[in-house]
């Protein structure tokens, strides 16, 4: 009785290289897992070993996707701030200064009293003395960033010609963020808003009232 002809068993597929889309993935989890664990137990108290066991990754993968530690809050912070500000260009936004001003600060409110960023703030606080390189990664990312991007918009001829003629320019920028801001003490330090979302939006709009009416002549 003459056998069958055997079929071929399907061979396993070689595991290859991870699609696009799963490396991006991976990043995006280790960033997510950096970042709260930054937050819940402070910078200096979070080894590379600690995010990489929690990420499920390799320490060496952090060192080559982000040279380390300070390298995944560059990338948290820009990530931020490209979620919030990619779809406004100061330098050549066309529309009336109002409008334009007012969605950024808009904008920037968001970001700076989401609840990262006041964690960050607050994180920042209880280690700046400790760790100057964080703040001035913080600063590089941050405030120096609004600050240079209001400054390029102040200095468009159409706009500059709006502003008043006695004002100290230097200052504006630092003007505008204050202004912005509100009471940032008691968000970091008290844990307390200006109110509900409407109230705060209210509230963020008499501020800039206020901006206008000092800066325009």
């Amino acid at each position: 009785m003459s056998s069958s002809p055997s079929k071929k068993k399907a061979e396993p597929k070689a595991a290859g290289r991870p699609r696009a889309e799963e490396v991006e993935a991976r990043t995006e989890d280790l960033k997510r897992t950096a970042g709260r664990l930054m937050l819940q137990k402070g910078y200096a108290n979070v080894s590379l070993e600690m995010i990489a066991r929690e990420a499920h990754v390799a320490v060496r993968t952090i060192y080559i996707k982000f040279g380390g530690k300070i390298g995944i809050l560059r990338a948290l912070m820009q990530d931020k701030r490209d979620a919030i500000f990619d779809s406004i260009d100061l330098e050549r936004d066309p529309r009336p200064i109002r409008e334009v001003l007012d969605d950024f600060a808009t904008r920037l409110y968001s970001l700076l009293t989401s609840p990262e960023a006041v964690g960050l703030q607050r994180m920042l606080a209880a280690e700046a003395r400790a760790n100057p390189e964080l703040v001035d990664t913080f600063f590089a990312m941050g405030p120096d960033v609004s600050r240079g991007a209001i400054a390029q918009f102040l200095q468009r001829p159409e706009v500059r010609a709006q502003l008043r003629d006695d004002l100290p320019f230097a200052q504006l920028p630092v003007l505008l963020i204050n202004t912005v801001l509100g009471d940032q003490l008691s968000r970091v330090l008290r844990d307390r808003q200006e109110g509900t979302p409407e109230e705060c939006a209210l509230a963020l709009r008499q501020r800039m009232e206020m901006f206008y009416r000092s800066v325009l002549r």
